[in-house]
């Protein structure tokens, strides 16, 4: 199976590169930061070349990579427009972007899936304020998943959008409830089970349902 993970470079990502290649399958993971797989998902010209450059059927993608700008922000002292513009570009347009490019390599494999990494702060029921562009970004990820899913199901591929859980990660803090370990193993768990079927599902890294 060849996996293409985006922000694969450390925490969530880079665990499951690392679990994915431990299991035999080959990984394609994607970094900002330069190197051989340098990918930054806001630019539509490093996304068309490195979509050029996969000689390979995709059968998973990983939309992980992802930013949270706004941690420590408050009404009234923080939220500036750059951080709007920013999150939406990386956490929103650059997920789409990246699907748009690699639809040919996904079509291509036999049971072709894609995981976007959300948050449970895309939730609408949950919602106990703050973090509003981080929380907003995520919601925007929920819904292009949902309609994503419909619009390549005839296509024969699967959407799951997913929470992985509070994470003890650079951006889910020390503070966070479980490791980064749990996180991925419960993910990929999720990721195996995705199909036709289960397209355009929230769930939780340990397969529970999320609430909307």
């Amino acid at each position: 199976m060849h996996v293409v993970i985006t922000g694969a470079n450390r925490g969530i990502g880079a665990t499951l590169a690392a679990d994915y290649t431990a299991r035999g399958d080959t990984v394609t993971g994607t970094t900002r930061a330069p190197g051989a797989t340098q990918l930054d998902v806001t630019d539509p010209a490093q996304i068309a070349a490195f979509a050029a450059n996969l000689k390979a059927p995709v059968d998973l993608l990983i939309c992980n990579a992802g930013v949270y700008l706004d941690r420590e922000d408050t009404l009234g002292a923080g939220y500036q427009p750059h951080k709007w513009a920013e999150t939406f570009a990386v956490n929103v347009a650059g997920v789409f972007l990246t699907i748009e490019a690699l639809l040919p390599h996904l079509r291509a494999a036999q049971t072709p899936k894609i995981a976007i990494i959300s948050s449970t702060m895309a939730s609408q029921e949950r919602a106990p304020g703050g973090s509003y562009i981080y929380r907003s970004s995520k919601a925007a990820a929920l819904n292009l998943g949902r309609n994503l899913s419909v619009d390549l199901k005839p296509d024969g591929i699967a959407i799951g959008i997913y929470h992985p859980g509070w994470v003890r990660t650079d951006m889910g803090t020390d503070d966070a409830e479980i490791s980064v370990e749990e996180s991925a193993a419960g993910l990929t768990a999720c990721f195996d089970r995705l199909s036709l079927e289960s397209t355009g599902s929230f769930l939780n890294y340990d397969g529970s349902t999320h609430v909307w």
